[in-house]
């Protein structure tokens, strides 16, 4: 379990040169409090950018340091894990990243991102989008688990299940499945010239052994075939590689499509963005007659100028969004055939290696022959040579076989293995044990704040929800405030799971005004009996409504400005 102890920063956001400093283990439950604009929510920034070097809200890094000290930008985050103790230090102007564990610094030789890495894969055990389902729950930049993606809510659940170590170990076992394979084509390549070298070098051996004072007719018809042979080869080789040469021209183009199959899909997540933004403000301009920020009524013929402009945005966009998804379908159809192409290639070149090998074998075949007359005319062949010539490329030959066979079985095994290491295999079987308790679980939180759906989440991590009178749902049918209740149903869900697996598991809570947004007086009183229940929490509560829950909190914190910075009052 992760014990966060204390979190402190200077010259961050609108925080002066004096450290602002926050026990995070100090109370079970902190309510923290201020005017709009006094800090409160730099705590979840704080936070967030110490650990994984992005801040919680969507703020550019530059922006982060204070303006007017311009410099000398600093946070601090201490926690316990087992029986260590970390620190982990980061700062802008200058650039500080430092990770010390029991005031140790632990070795910085490796770049930042693998030291990032470290930091998520070794120590948190979790990476942000993980950290934020299970610690943080707030009202700007946060991102419920039903708003994410497929992938993205499977990658959740596996990191708080602990079994991410799974995909891990299929990536690195997928580059050396595709290193085995070249290497088994290669063997084998090796293999086939060995025994071609084998059964030539046999055969010369025994017209060695049976040769008479005729054999050097013999020989002078052997170079004669030698040379029909080489002659079919070389026309053979002539073909091949014309037929190469063609090959390769029909994909002289695979660079550029690659290069415009990635920037149709960069393009495709610009719309997407875009549509998700403007369906948003679609969504808010059909639901809302006021405006949130300043409170005042909006014109009616704006909203509806909106609404309609809107939706020519939203279906313009989506339109060019079904366009994009044709033309990339069509460049992936392409690069796959002239994928199939460099494949026919890769085969054309090997067969052309053969043949120049044969070529070659063919060559030196006639040059032994010719030497082979030389020597008949003089003297006999030293045929117990060659024999021992024969028995060395025999053992050779035995050898690339055993060599060729442990590469086969190892590929074997690493097939296998990856098997069972991919989404339908052992990561599959974990998620189906633990999906009946995970969805026992939301029901009983969700039944808790007094709302009783039958929430149903499957092995793909899609919704099924049903009324009481067994009505479907789906998460967008409900309410704002209902919604809510079914992410503080998740998040509480995700931090048990997490404690039983002791993977993302932590003392730590924040909850950043939702109480002031959609949450209703019963959903706030119900959402404080299940915070009664957990224990070994601190629990930090970020709200506007402060002065009608003084009584539920053991911890108050203000925060105010003070000549144009923040400070805690």
């Amino acid at each position: 379990m992760i014990t966060f102890k204390t979190l402190k920063w200077k010259n961050f956001l609108s925080t002066g040169n004096q450290y602002i400093e926050i026990n995070l283990q100090k109370a079970s439950s902190t309510l923290i409090i201020g005017d709009n604009g006094s800090g409160k929510s730099t705590l979840l920034d704080a936070l967030c950018f110490a650990l994984f070097n992005r801040p919680f809200r969507d703020i550019k890094k530059e922006q982060l340091v204070n303006t007017i000290n311009n410099a000398d930008c600093e946070i601090q985050v201490t926690f316990k894990l087992g029986n260590k103790n970390y620190r982990v230090v980061r700062g802008i102007k200058p650039n500080i990243f430092e990770i010390y564990c029991n005031d140790v610094l632990i070795n910085q030789d490796a770049s930042n991102i693998d030291y990032q890495n470290m930091l998520e894969q070794n120590i948190l055990k979790c990476n942000y989008r993980a950290f934020c389902q299970v610690v943080i729950l707030g009202s700007s930049s946060y991102e419920p688990f039903m708003h994410l993606r497929a992938r993205y809510r499977r990658e959740v659940v596996e990191e708080i299940l602990d079994i991410r170590v799974f995909t891990h170990m299929d990536l690195l076992l997928r580059q050396k499945q595709g290193e085995l394979s070249k290497t088994v084509q290669d063997v084998k390549y090796r293999y086939d010239l060995m025994s071609e070298k084998y059964q030539l070098q046999k055969k010369y051996f025994t017209d060695l052994q049976n040769r008479d004072n005729s054999d050097i007719d013999d020989k002078h018809d052997q170079l004669k075939e030698n040379r029909k042979y080489s002659e079919q080869y070389n026309e053979q080789l002539q073909k091949l590689n014309e037929q190469i040469i063609s090959t390769k021209d029909s994909i002289k183009d695979k660079d550029e499509f690659k290069k415009k199959s990635n920037q149709l899909a960069k393009l495709e997540a610009k719309i997407e963005t875009n549509l998700l933004n403007h369906k948003k403000t679609l969504e808010f301009f059909e639901q809302n007659d006021t405006c949130n920020t300043c409170t005042q009524p909006i014109d009616q013929n704006f909203k509806v100028n909106k609404i309609s402009s809107e939706k020519e945005k939203i279906t313009e966009l989506e339109n060019g969004l079904k366009d994009l998804l044709n033309e990339i379908v069509k460049t992936e159809t392409k690069i796959n055939e002239m994928a199939k192409v460099s494949e026919k290639i890769t085969d054309l070149n090997i067969e052309a290696a053969k043949i120049n090998t044969s070529i070659d074998e063919i060559n030196r075949h006639s040059n032994r022959l010719n030497d082979e007359i030389v020597r008949l005319q003089s003297e006999q062949e030293n045929t117990n040579k060659i024999a021992i010539e024969l028995e060395e490329i025999k053992t050779e030959l035995e050898k690339v076989d055993v060599e060729k066979n442990k590469v086969i079985e190892e590929k074997k095994y690493i097939d296998i293995a990856r098997e069972i290491l991919n989404d339908t295999g052992v990561k599959s079987k974990i998620i189906k044990k633990y999906l009946p308790i995970m969805n026992q679980l939301i029901n009983k939180y969700l039944q808790a704040m007094d709302f009783f759906i039958n929430f149903h989440l499957d092995e793909e991590f899609n919704e099924t929800i049903k009324s009481r009178f067994r009505d479907n749902f789906v998460y967008n049918s409900f309410s704002e405030g209902e919604k809510l209740r079914i992410d503080l149903a998740l998040l509480f869900t995700w931090r048990t799971i997490a404690k039983m697996k002791n993977s993302t598991n932590t003392n730590l809570l924040i909850l950043d005004e939702i109480f002031d947004s959609s949450l209703d007086t019963t959903g706030t009183e119900d959402f404080f009996k299940i915070l009664k229940e957990l224990t070994n929490e601190n629990t930090f509560i970020i709200s506007h409504k402060g002065d009608i829950m003084f009584d539920k909190f053991t911890n108050i914190i203000k925060f105010e400005k003070y000549k144009n910075f923040t400070r805690i009052a």
